[in-house]
């Protein structure tokens, strides 16, 4: 009988110790990136119907990562203008939409893009930075991204000479 009560005793205490010591393994934070056009870190939706692939990723506490991308929310906020100097439209259905794959799409006909200029020499080149561009963070079980910026080149732009718009 003594053993048993000190056995059962043992895996009681045995128990308590193991699920109230150990440290549970969390979400530290969501990593956002972009697969597609970019210039030096600067992202781009090239043409209509140019597409940006956005990933995310759940970077846990013992360092395990885990890919989210059809999990997290997003949230998108307009920053600056448009070439002509015109607000941005507000992200949208018909702007950029992204779908539940992460899969941004250039449906607005936009250049957020300016060329600060040279003047063109044979073969142009141009020193493109943003006039505005859309500024995408992931949501994951609470827990936000980094920002990302992706301008819009998907029209003809006004500050080239010859019309072009955007790193392709």
């Amino acid at each position: 009988m003594k053993r048993t009560n000190i056995l059962t005793a043992l895996l009681v205490g045995l128990a308590v110790i193991t699920t109230g010591c150990g440290t549970s393994d969390y979400v530290q934070s969501v990593q956002l990136s972009a697969t597609g056009a970019n210039s030096g870190g600067f992202f781009n939706l090239v043409g209509i119907d140019g597409t940006l692939q956005l990933t995310s990723t759940a970077i846990y506490h013992s360092g395990k990562n885990v890919p989210v991308t059809n999990s997290v929310t997003y949230t998108v906020t307009t920053v600056g203008t448009d070439d002509t100097g015109a607000a941005l439209p507000a992200y949208g259905p018909t702007t950029v939409p992204i779908n539940s794959t992460g899969m941004m799409t250039a449906v607005a006909s936009l250049c957020t893009w300016e060329d600060i200029g040279n003047p063109i020499p044979t073969p142009p080149t141009y020193n493109w930075v943003y006039s505005g561009y859309y500024s995408v963070v992931a949501t994951y079980q609470g827990m936000s991204s980094q920002p990302i910026a992706v301008g819009v080149g998907s029209q003809a732009g006004n500050t080239a000479p010859d019309g072009a718009c955007g790193p392709s």
